[in-house]
């Protein structure tokens, strides 16, 4: 499927995702042929993105109208009350930028926020209170992508989120499966916070599979918004009930007015690296870890194995390039608009020449690396304190190409299911803040990802765009899961551009996630149960885990039409635009 890789090529990594200057993909021409595709977590959901590409949108118009969507039928997941990161590439101008929609800290967060009496709260404490919601970034990133690049109306975009609403939409089995959860309902308040009660355990029990639901304040929140734009949610009377909303006990969030008011979405230069044979992965920058842990476990692996097959060897290596990714992305990585983030040493081919000399032993502690040493003869490692921040599953990813050859990867977050539980206008706000480390100090030295005023909290979202060699898109990428997200979406891109696998097979693979000393290897899938039983046997460490919640949806354009993969462990689909018209004209007989 693709040529061997020399192990001797040495990637170099580019800021700003350019052959150039400007951010740009080096393409004098466009030529696009191989159609348009949708992969999402619903159907539903697949179908409003590609009914837009279908009146001429871009794929920015797609992603927002998918998203509209799965913000109704998946709350547990994303939604209007959480952010997003968006990565897009503009076929006919070339450009490759990110919008980053991440929540924010309200301005009077300190970095003791999720401490009480000198201890650190319990994250289900943490979780379940007003403290843990952010101030919500979907609705401006919507705006400013679609100001950027949008070709449908704006209005249009909202259509099918707001019918469904309205007339009604029919619960899944796996959504429902979610609300039955005892865990969720032992843990959260979804059953018993007076609103979501109402709305999710009518009469007491969890809404079935197959039963028609309707969300009429969902659908005046979108028209309103598709109406007056991200001002009807930011300012007035939608404004005062959410911080009214994120304001309950118990801990009130502290959010105020003018902390909505003043959200402003950051449109940001993504990170990219060349890899062997050419290949360019691009993914957000912090307080992403996508562009920094995509290129580190590619590059490392790439280093440490010079195979073009799937081995058990292969695996190993995977697992170790995560390793000591992981080790690095929980020591550095924050939002760099507040504190210094190392990003340019972490990716540098020099460093990730010392750190694959650095590869642990099944048996040894995880620790990070000194980027700054290695690329410029002055440490950074002792600018903070140890952190191992948790991240919980909560999210959802998006892939889209049009018919004119541009593509979107947006991954979309509330954070744990159903956010913090607490919910205005048809949709629940997130607990995002839970993504900062609660103790703010370790021996002695701040932690890089505590709390503050303003700051984003730092994410695992990882969607992810590659280049070939010449510069044509080859990939779209992208996973929910919590902080196992930079492991998901690397083994699509390691098991695509190395093992040859399909779109599909890619996100059928087993998922093997290596953070910290503990390597996770989902055994009830495919030939997981064999990895789980040559690490362990080489001497790793290894959890089995079942029923993975990753949320993988992905594109490979290959040489004459799109593939395909949507996460057999959700419910989603990855759509062409011709099978939609199908589909469409077979519903009318």
């Amino acid at each position: 499927m693709f040529r061997k890789v020399l192990l001797t090529v040495i990637p170099i990594i580019l800021m700003g995702c350019s052959y150039s200057s400007d951010s740009r993909v080096n393409k004098s021409e466009h030529d696009w042929s191989k159609g348009a595709m949708v992969s999402a977590a619903d159907p539903r959901a697949v179908a409003a993105g590609l009914k837009v590409i279908e009146a001429g949108g871009h794929a920015v118009d797609a992603a927002i109208a998918v998203h509209a969507v799965l913000g109704l039928v998946e709350p547990q997941s994303s939604g209007l009350g959480g952010g997003a990161f968006m990565l897009v590439y503009d076929a006919s101008s070339s450009k490759l930028v990110v919008y980053d929609g991440r929540e924010k800290a309200p301005a009077s967060t300190k970095p003791d926020r999720f401490m009480e009496s000198g201890k650190k709260l319990n994250f289900v404490e943490a979780w379940q209170s007003g403290l843990s919601a952010g101030v919500p970034g979907q609705v401006a990133l919507y705006k400013e992508a679609h100001n950027d690049f949008g070709m449908a109306e704006w209005g249009l975009l909202f259509e099918d989120a707001i019918s469904h609403a309205e007339e009604g939409w029919e619960v899944s089995p796996r959504f429902a499966g979610v609300l039955a959860n005892e865990r969720i309902r032992k843990f959260t308040q979804i059953d018993d916070h007076p609103v979501t009660s109402v709305y999710f355990y009518p009469g007491g029990s969890p809404l079935s599979a197959g039963t028609t639901v309707e969300n009429p304040e969902y659908a005046q929140t979108l028209r309103m918004i598709s109406e007056q734009g991200p001002k009807a949610f930011y300012e007035g009377a939608l404004a005062e009930k959410i911080v009214a909303t994120a304001n309950e006990a118990p801990r009130p969030s502290g959010m105020t007015l003018d902390d909505l008011k003043n959200y402003k979405v950051v449109v940001r230069e993504p990170v990219c690296g060349i890899h062997g044979d050419g290949i360019k992965i691009c993914s957000p920058p912090p307080p992403s870890s996508g562009g920094i842990a995509q290129n580190m476990i590619f590059g490392l692996y790439e280093r440490l194995n010079g195979e073009e097959e799937l081995k058990e060897s292969s695996i190993k290596k995977f697992v170790d390039a995560q390793r000591l990714t992981y080790a690095d992305r929980d020591h550095y990585v924050s939002d760099a608009d507040v504190i210094y983030v190392p990003t340019e040493e972490l990716v540098h081919p020099k460093y990730l020449d010392e750190r694959v000399k650095q590869v642990f032993a099944p048996d040894q502690k995880a620790v990070p690396g000194d980027p700054g040493q290695v690329v410029y003869g002055k440490s950074v490692i002792d600018m903070w304190g140890r952190d191992s921040t948790e991240h919980k599953a909560g999210t959802t990813h998006i892939s889209v190409i049009d018919q004119y050859g541009n593509a979107v990867a947006m991954t979309a977050t509330i954070e744990s299911p159903f956010g913090n539980a607490r919910m205005v206008g048809g949709f629940l706000l997130n607990n995002e803040l839970t993504d900062f480390a609660f103790v703010p100090e370790k021996n002695g030295k701040p932690v890089a990802n505590a709390p503050a005023g303003n700051k984003r909290p730092r994410s695992s979202m990882s969607p992810t765009i590659v280049f070939d060699k010449n510069g044509d898109l080859l990939m779209v990428t992208g996973s929910p899961g919590g902080n196992s997200i930079i492991a998901y979406v690397a083994k699509t891109l390691i098991g695509v551009l190395k093992w040859g696998l399909s779109a599909q097979e890619a996100a059928n693979f087993p998922n093997i996630i290596a953070r910290g000393d503990v390597v996770s290897v989902e055994v009830d899938r495919g030939i997981g149960d064999r990895i789980a039983k040559t690490l362990a046997d080489t001497g790793y460490s290894v959890r089995e885990r079942r029923g993975e919640a990753s949320g993988i949806h992905l594109i490979v354009v290959g040489d004459d039409k799109l593939d395909g993969g949507a996460d057999p462990r959700r419910e989603g689909v990855a759509l062409t635009l011709q099978e939609y018209k199908k589909q469409k004209r077979t519903s009318y007989r």
